[in-house]
């Protein structure tokens, strides 16, 4: 039994030194406007990977996004969570973060040159392979991707974790030259149903080459185990859904980026 336990606890210490997330702040500019993202990519790895580029939902960036910007890196991604908002703007209250995203929100113009100015620094960034880059974003961040691809952001993806999937001006649509996948809480009541129907006529319209995946039972936020369990307001983590949109993503980076 010693030696299975000296075994068990050597392979452990194997993997875990195999992998050696590096993890930095970087801060950058849009225009006149300080912004300060997180890096994280495995430093055991040589050479150019694949990029992926995270949008925080709508309290901005939080451990959340870096935890997942971790778990991705630890995939073999060069990760970058952005900073919509500004260095040092993270909401603490509802009301403060429906500001915050009301803004971008309702300047689909504004949010798209902050999503450009986060990619910008992931797709100079000497560890990526600029022609293997997609976007994710979970709530407000996948709404924020899927107007990425709007804006014709040269990428190769973007998923969307329960985001918003409305857009004032549909027919940008024509001007998305990448794949798209977003994931959905069937029961999410923030979605409209005409949102829904507006979004899959649009993709259609656009000849996009794209999948809506739909969670039974899921609301909105189901991928946030920090979201607790508020079904009655339609905001609630659901364990289920949660893996099972992330094997979906992975398995939409494996097709892109063979």
């Amino acid at each position: 039994m010693k030696s299975l336990v000296t075994t068990l606890l050597t392979v452990g210490c194997a993997l875990a030194a195999a992998a050696q997330i590096h993890t930095e702040t970087i801060e950058y500019r849009d225009g006149d406007t300080v912004l300060e993202g997180y890096l994280a990519y495995d430093a055991s790895i040589q050479g150019k990977r694949p990029g992926v580029l995270i949008v925080h939902q709508w309290k901005g960036l939080t451990d959340y996004e870096m935890k997942r910007a971790e778990m991705l890196a630890k995939l073999g991604y060069n990760v970058f969570a952005l900073d919509i908002y500004g260095k040092g703007i993270r909401p603490k209250s509802p009301q403060e973060a429906g500001a915050q995203a009301g803004k971008y929100k309702n300047n689909r113009a504004l949010l798209r040159a902050r999503a450009q100015a986060g990619l910008a620094v992931l797709q100079a960034h000497a560890l990526t392979d600029p022609r293997r880059v997609a976007a994710i974003g979970y709530c407000f961040g996948g709404t924020t991707v899927i107007e990425l691809a709007r804006s014709g952001a040269d990428i190769a993806g973007v998923v969307s974790f329960h985001g918003g999937l409305d857009s004032p001006h549909p027919e940008d649509g024509k001007s998305i030259k990448c794949k798209v996948l977003a994931l959905h809480g069937a029961e999410d009541p923030h979605v409209s149903a005409k949102d829904l129907a507006a979004f899959e006529d649009e993709m259609r319209q656009a000849k996009v080459d794209w999948e809506l995946v739909k969670y039974g039972g899921a609301v909105h936020s189901f991928t946030d185990w920090n979201a607790g369990n508020n079904v009655a307001q339609g905001v609630a983590y659901n364990e289920k859904a949660d893996k099972r949109s992330w094997e979906a993503m992975r398995q939409f980076f494996a097709e892109m980026f063979k």
